[in-house]
C-alpha cells in the first residue's frame, strides 16, 4: 500500500494537482479573511470565482471594453515588445558566446562584467536606458534584450566548454578545419545549453516588458496593471493581468521546450525513450504477473 502511495506521488499529474489544490485553498482562505475585514477599497483580494466571472463578463470597464478585452489588447503590445527584445538579446548572446569561445581575450574582458548588468534592478535600469535612447518603445526593446542576453550567452558558453577532449582529438585526427570543428561538434553540442538559456530568458523578457510599461502611460500590460491597482478601473483587471502574465511566462518556457524537441533530434529521441520506458514500467508488472499465473507449477504437472 505504501509503495502505491509513493508511486502516486511521483506522477507529474498528481504533483500538479496537489500544488493547485494547495494554492487554491490558501487563496480562498486569504480572500475570506480579507472579505471579513472592512477595507477601503473593497475586493482587493477577490475570490477566484469572482476573477473567473470577471474574465467572461460583458460589462465594460474602460473605453467600452470588457476586462478581458483590456487585458488582451494591452497584451498584444507588451508581448510584441518582449518578443523583439528576446530575439535581439538571444541572437547577440549566442554571438557573444561564440566570440568568447573563439578568443580567450574576449572572454576575460567581457564575461566577468556581464553579471553586473543583471544585478541592476529593471526599474533602476529603465530610466538610464530611456535617457540614452530618448524613446520609450526603443528602451523597452533594449531592456528586454539586456535581460535575455546574459542567460543565453552564459549557457551557450558553458555548452561550448562542455565538449570533451575526445571529440577534439577525433576532429584533429580527421584533419578537420576550425570551421568544421564548430559546425560539426561545438555548435551542435551547445544546442541543449542554448535552449536552457532561452527557457530562462523568455519569462525574463516578458517580465521586463511589463515592468517598463508601468513607467509610461501609453498602453501595455504594465500600464493597465498600474491603473487598475490605483482603481482607475476595475480591480479585476489587475488580477486578470497577474494570472495572464503568469500563464504567458510558464507557457513561453514550455513552448521553447517543444521547439527544442522539434529541432534537436537527440532530445526528440530521449523523449521517445522516456515514453517507452514509462509504458514498460506501467505494463511490465502486469505482464510479469500474467506470465507467472499462466506458468504451471510443479504440483500441476
Amino acid at each position: 500500500m505504501r509503495k502505491k502511495h509513493l508511486a502516486l506521488t511521483e506522477k507529474k499529474w498528481f504533483q500538479i494537482l496537489f500544488w493547485a489544490v494547495l494554492v487554491i485553498a490558501a487563496w480562498e482562505i486569504g480572500a475570506t479573511a480579507v472579505a471579513m475585514t472592512k477595507r477601503t477599497p473593497e475586493n482587493i483580494l477577490p475570490h477566484l470565482y469572482q476573477i473567473l466571472a470577471a474574465a467572461f463578463s460583458g460589462k465594460a470597464v474602460s473605453g467600452g471594453m470588457t476586462a478581458s478585452g483590456v487585458v488582451l489588447t494591452s497584451a498584444g503590445a507588451t508581448l510584441l515588445r518582449a518578443l523583439g527584445g528576446f530575439a535581439i538579446g538571444a541572437g547577440l548572446g549566442f554571438l557573444l558566446a561564440l566570440a568568447m569561445k573563439l578568443s580567450g581575450l574576449v572572454e576575460k574582458l567581457i564575461f566577468p562584467y556581464l553579471m553586473l548588468i543583471q544585478l541592476i534592478p529593471v526599474l533602476g535600469l529603465a530610466p538610464i536606458i530611456l535617457a540614452i535612447t530618448g524613446d520609450i518603445n526603443r528602451s523597452r526593446l533594449v531592456i528586454a534584450a539586456i535581460l535575455s542576453f546574459y542567460p543565453v550567452a552564459a549557457n551557450t558558453l558553458a555548452g561550448f566548454k562542455a565538449v570533451s577532449k575526445d571529440k577534439y582529438d577525433l576532429m584533429f585526427t580527421y584533419a578537420a578545419k576550425k570551421r568544421q570543428l564548430y559546425t560539426k561538434v561545438l555548435i551542435p553540442s551547445a544546442i541543449p545549453y542554448l535552449f536552457t538559456g532561452l527557457k530562462i530568458a523568455a519569462p525574463m523578457a516578458i517580465t521586463a516588458s511589463i515592468l517598463v510599461d508601468t513607467l509610461q502611460g501609453d498602453g501595455g500590460l504594465g500600464c493597465m496593471l498600474s491603473q487598475s491597482l490605483k482603481h482607475a478601473m476595475s480591480i479585476y483587471v489587475f488580477w486578470l493581468i497577474v494570472f495572464f502574465s503568469a500563464f504567458i511566462g510558464i507557457f513561453s518556457t514550455y513552448l521553447i521546450s517543444w521547439i527544442e524537441i522539434l529541432v534537436y533530434p537527440e532530445k526528440r529521441s530521449a523523449a521517445g525513450i522516456g515514453r517507452s520506458a514509462g509504458k514498460e514500467k506501467k505494463y511490465g508488472r502486469s505482464t510479469e504477473k500474467n506470465r507467472t499465473q499462466k506458468e504451471p507449477g510443479p504440483e500441476t504437472l
